[in-house]
């Protein structure tokens, strides 16, 4: 079907790079990120981006369309890529530093970067997986000359709205990672969604950024805060009592939070959490992962009645829905309703619409979704269908329009042709005082097709795997209860937080 894209003459498209130019225009002196000792103000980040766009252009050979890479853990000169490589036409691959070489190679591979922008602790890592051909650029001294050494070209490519940004990739927790192609449209809007929703994403805002920049949200709500004239501080590793300090006294109004670092938190000791109760902040978002129900009844008298919210979203589908602080209580574990210029509709395998709470697939629309997987048209075409977007979550809706997501479609067993879904299982077992941690799947199981396991990281020493059972037992459905359980120092999870069940499925 064909559509006339005559745009008016007054269309400007929005990009993460004119949004700073924006902000260095409006208040140059301003900061706008903080990193320890380090900080850049608004003129001095737009300087920098502008002649790291010149150099991605006349001194590297970056042509628009065109992919470039980063491997590196959070730092300003991150922002910066991001900022300045697409402004020059490429997108850019934010791939995790953690990855061994043959999965950075893996990745490096798939979308074909040749320039890569890594820290001196990464730099090892991108050498080692292989890839012939690359020029390598590392922050510090080499990177510092290319900015120096950059000229004017002779000319720029026009950049438009629609036009890849960055390409994360997935997780990878129930398959061979894919790249998300992000436009610089989609994250914009994001940051605009942001601001009317949370409190915390305008020019007087300060963020903690905090979580892995390589993930989605660990860079969609910073770049989105920069991008409406507000401060970013920038933390290149969780450390507990930091982030708190920072919360209690640094001046931050919102920060993005994994159910990981809750753990973390509350594990540290009485009098140290005693210190930093109660930090003024605006709002902590909650995503990733699910947040179980026993978390957020110590989050909120920890942290404020008016401060928590539970999104829920995807690298695919960007902002879905939001739980807001006055429902985290009413509405267990629940997802809240959808965000501003967004749809959701809750899908029989047939296509029709579920009936309230009936148990379907998850889909979206909105003006923030993904452009498509990297080169892999077939995925592309099983995810996004007439506009809407699924990736493979299981919900259902109740009468009053608030979603909750009850599990990952490839995470769903079914025993005895019975669906049961994981996470029920999991939220009831994480009440448990002597439980710290714990993931369910289905394994193999010849008569029942799969049967039901539980991997628990006990609060204790002394845990007596028998107690999953009786513990279950009238709080669920027989049927749901998990008849083997293994005991785990630690669950296997990505750099996000999310559990990588294939792995606990390849531990049997």
């Amino acid at each position: 079907m064909s559509r006339d894209v005559s745009l008016p003459g007054s269309f400007h498209s929005m990009t993460f790079g004119g949004a700073l130019r924006a902000a260095a225009a409006r208040d140059p002196g301003k900061t706008a990120i903080l990193f320890g000792q380090e900080s850049r103000s608004f003129a001095d980040l737009g300087s920098r981006v502008a002649r790291l766009r010149d150099a991605a252009i006349g001194t590297l050979g970056i042509r628009k369309g065109d992919v470039a890479a980063i491997v590196s853990r959070n730092r300003i000169e991150f922002i910066e890529v991001v900022a300045g490589v697409p402004d020059a036409g490429a997108a850019v691959a934010t791939i995790n530093p953690r990855l061994a070489p043959p999965e950075i190679a893996q990745t490096l591979e798939d979308c074909g970067a040749r320039v890569v922008f890594t820290d001196v602790d990464s730099r090892g890592q991108v050498e080692a997986s292989g890839v012939e051909g690359l020029d390598i650029v590392t922050f510090g001294a080499q990177y510092e000359a290319l900015l120096a050494n950059a000229s004017t070209p002779a000319s720029r490519p026009h950049i438009d709205e629609w036009d890849a940004w960055t390409i994360p990739y997935t997780s990878g927790t129930t398959g061979k990672p894919k790249g998300v192609v992000l436009s610089h449209r989609s994250r914009m809007l994001v940051g605009l969604i942001c601001a009317a929703e949370f409190g915390c994403f305008g020019p007087d805002d300060r963020f903690l950024a905090m979580t892995p920049m390589n993930h989605g949200g660990g860079l969609g709500f910073p770049t989105g805060i920069l991008a409406a004239g507000g401060s970013i501080e920038i933390l290149d590793r969780f450390d507990p009592e930091i982030v708190l300090e920072r919360l209690k006294f640094g001046g931050i109004t919102g920060l993005f939070m994994v159910p990981t670092h809750f753990q973390i938190i509350f594990a540290l000791p009485p009098e140290t959490l005693a210190k930093y109760e109660r930090p003024p902040i605006r709002s902590i978002l909650a995503n990733a992962a699910p947040l179980p129900q026993a978390m957020k009844e110590r989050i909120i008298p920890y942290f404020g009645e008016t401060v928590l919210h539970e999104l829920y979203a995807a690298t695919e589908t960007g902002l879905v829905c939001n739980l807001r602080p006055a429902h985290q209580l009413r509405k267990q574990q629940c997802v809240g309703t959808t965000f501003p210029h967004v749809e959701a509709e809750v899908r029989r395998d047939d296509g029709s619409i579920c009936d309230p709470d009936e148990v379907g697939e998850l889909w979206a629309r909105g003006p923030v979704l993904f452009n498509g997987y990297w080169n892999s048209p077939e995925e592309t075409a099983r995810a996004l269908k007439d506009g809407w977007v699924s990736v493979g979550d299981m919900a259902r809706r109740d009468a009053e329009g608030f979603l909750y997501i009850v599990d990952r479609k490839k995470d769903m067993i079914i025993s005895g042709g019975v669906n049961v879904y994981p996470r029920e299982i999991e939220e009831v077992l994480f009440a448990h005082p002597g439980i710290a941690d714990v993931a369910v799947i289905g394994v193999p199981d010849e008569r029942w097709g799969e049967r039901i396991k539980a991997f628990v990281v006990p609060a204790a020493a002394q845990f007596d795997p028998s107690e999953v059972e009786r513990y279950c037992t009238g709080r669920i459905a027989t049927y749901k209860i998990p008849r083997e359980v293994s005991l785990i120092e630690t669950l296997p999870r990505n750099a996000n937080g999310k559990v990588l069940k294939t792995a606990l499925r390849e531990l049997g």
